[in-house]
């Protein structure tokens, strides 16, 4: 695992995904070598995040390379410094998960969406969750932030939900 060659090397690995899923290959556990999943688990990322964004990036052009590397060197940095390179061996519970009508602060989503976004920070989303999938993408086009970039406000403010939906409220009244 090796910090400063993280961003080139997923690029390569999600170009690659993205052929792949193009190619037929329909399931995440189908997508790499044992060299690649091994390179992916040592930098906090799963075969499903990559089979996610492969099946997006075909079935919308979203949210697209350079987001993905956004969205995962956050992760990865998160991943090395917070949790010193180890798994939780968590993962959330969908079932519990807030409904995706249900509110914070007023907004419809954003109640949702806050756990789901420090679960990913954490690399515990099940893998029937994505972070960025095109109900995410619809709440961040509306409100005018980019995935990484909320991803990056929940890095810095992952204990203070407040804080959070301040920003937001900020961002919507800017946006509108």
């Amino acid at each position: 695992m090796k910090h400063y060659d993280f961003a080139p090397r997923f690029e390569q690995i999600y170009l690659r995904a993205v052929a792949r899923y193009g190619q037929g290959v329909r399931q995440a556990a189908g997508l790499f070598d044992a060299t690649e999943t091994a390179w992916l688990a040592a930098n906090g990322l799963t075969s499903q995040h990559l089979f996610d964004y492969a099946e997006d990036h075909a079935g919308y052009g979203e949210p697209g390379l350079a987001e993905a590397v956004a969205i995962e060197t956050l992760r990865h940095s998160y991943f090395l410094d917070f949790q010193q390179g180890h798994w939780t061996g968590a993962t959330i519970d969908p079932a519990k998960m807030p409904a995706k009508s249900d509110t914070a602060g007023g907004i419809p989503w954003l109640a949702r969406l806050i756990p789901k976004t420090k679960a990913k920070l954490r690399g515990e989303l099940p893998t029937s969750l994505m972070y960025g999938c095109a109900g995410d993408r619809a709440f961040f086009r509306e409100h005018d932030i980019g995935p990484s970039e909320f991803l990056g406000l929940v890095f810095r403010h992952e204990q203070d939900d407040a804080a959070i939906i301040a920003w937001v409220k900020a961002r919507r009244q800017a946006a509108r």
